[in-house]
């Protein structure tokens, strides 16, 4: 398998929007997990600064990635993000040096 195409995404909500915003995050996970092309979607909070979002997806192809954000929740996500955000978000891609290990979905003790 070729390198994967990552990015890595910080989200500074309004503080009055951060909670609702967590919750619409939140409920992307599950649904482009089971997308063909998303290999890891992982969704944090940053711990030195709560309520700022941090995600992390790596995905086969930038074509994958373009189809994700083609999908009628991404767009509406997208055309509304500013009433939910202080600033826009800020997306860093990124070009993984280490092999590709998937990541094991089996939990975290490996079982």
């Amino acid at each position: 398998m070729s390198q994967p195409f990552t990015l890595v995404g910080t989200a500074r909500p309004k503080p009055e929007r951060a909670e609702e915003l967590k919750r619409l995050l939140l409920s992307f996970v599950e649904p482009t997990r089971q997308e063909s092309g998303c290999l890891e979607y992982h969704f944090h909070e940053d711990r030195d600064e709560p309520g700022v979002f941090v995600f992390y997806e790596a995905w086969r192809s930038q074509a994958d990635l373009d189809a994700h954000l083609a999908l009628p929740h991404m767009q509406a996500f997208w055309e509304r993000r500013m009433d939910y955000l202080e600033t826009d978000l800020d997306i860093r891609f990124l070009t993984m040096h280490s092999p590709y290990q998937p990541a094991d979905r089996t939990g975290p003790t490996g079982r």
